[in-house]
């Protein structure tokens, strides 16, 4: 039985700044490729505290509107612009008076995928390596992708492989679903990392690291082996290290064109997101980078 398709599609955050483009012009070309519709949300944060505390002008709520609309309508253009002139695109578009995270957890229970940029000028965009974009990963319904501004380091975007980061945790095991499918989309290799430890190889005298590596080897081929089964177009190159998962991850992203890990996990990469490894990862990985959400 075929599952049914969310009502928002790809769901885009925006705020007009350069991250919020490419974040737009990634879920553009997601969306075509998935042949889902793309829904561009702009958030107005009506209630921004300041301090010393004063009051706005009469003439603040009608000013925010505008922006918002102006970002919104920006963002439709840059979308369709950002797909071949031979492909169709369905775009809406929502301007929600409220605060960022509750509204983007409520959208993301009806969206396929959330995209936001690294960073930018508005309340969604500015805190998206802080508060704001912690929350969305952790609470959001779907998975979550974030964007940089700059796709220029990716060396070869056509062809680059996807790389995944697993760790045999049933997040994970949604992290390789979405590899899986966005490799298969891409005509792409997937590479398949798995970091055992997060402990230096200096600090662990007398294991047997001969024997580890082949019991995460085999772990990790028969993690595999049903996927490969479904995807057979899909060429997978399987790595397992006994290393920090964040360097890991960090050091491959430089030749991949995506990231996917998991949310939480019992280890590795998905395990340590949203902990110690999370600044590491969102703030050193510069390509795009998708982390699996349960629904």
């Amino acid at each position: 039985m075929s599952v049914p398709l969310k009502q928002h599609g790809i769901v885009v955050g925006v705020d007009g700044s350069p991250a919020s483009g490419a974040a737009v012009c990634w879920a553009a070309r997601e969306a075509v490729m998935r042949n889902l519709p793309l829904t561009v949300v702009n958030v107005v944060n009506a209630d921004v505290a300041t301090w010393p505390p004063m009051p706005y002008p009469e003439t603040w709520g009608v000013w925010q509107e505008d922006e918002g609309r102006k970002i919104v309508a920006n963002a439709v253009k840059l979308a369709k612009e950002a797909i071949p002139a031979d492909r169709k695109l369905g775009v809406k578009s929502e301007l929600v008076f409220s605060t960022p995270v509750p509204t983007m957890v409520e959208i993301s229970s009806e969206a396929e995928m959330v995209v936001v940029g690294s960073s930018g000028r508005g309340a969604l965009a500015r805190g998206l390596l802080g508060s704001v974009s912690s929350s969305l990963v952790r609470r959001a319904s779907c998975p979550v992708a974030v964007i940089h501004d700059d796709d220029s380091v990716i060396p070869d975007p056509q062809h680059a492989p996807v790389l995944l980061g697993i760790d045999g945790s049933p997040v994970s095991e949604l992290a390789t679903a979405v590899a899986f499918d966005e490799a298969s989309r891409r005509g792409v290799e997937l590479i398949a990392l798995h970091a055992w430890s997060d402990i230096e190889v200096v600090e662990l005298p007398g294991l047997d690291f001969s024997a580890v590596q082949e019991e995460a080897e085999l772990s990790l081929a028969e993690r595999l082996a049903g996927w490969r089964e479904r995807y057979p177009d899909v060429p997978v190159r399987r790595i397992a290290v006994c290393d920090r998962p964040a360097r890991q991850l960090v050091e491959r992203s430089a030749s991949a064109q995506l990231v996917v890990v998991g949310s939480h996990g019992r280890g590795g990469f998905s395990g340590m997101l949203l902990g110690s490894v999370s600044n590491a990862v969102l703030h050193s990985v510069r390509v795009p980078l998708i982390v699996a959400r349960p629904s």
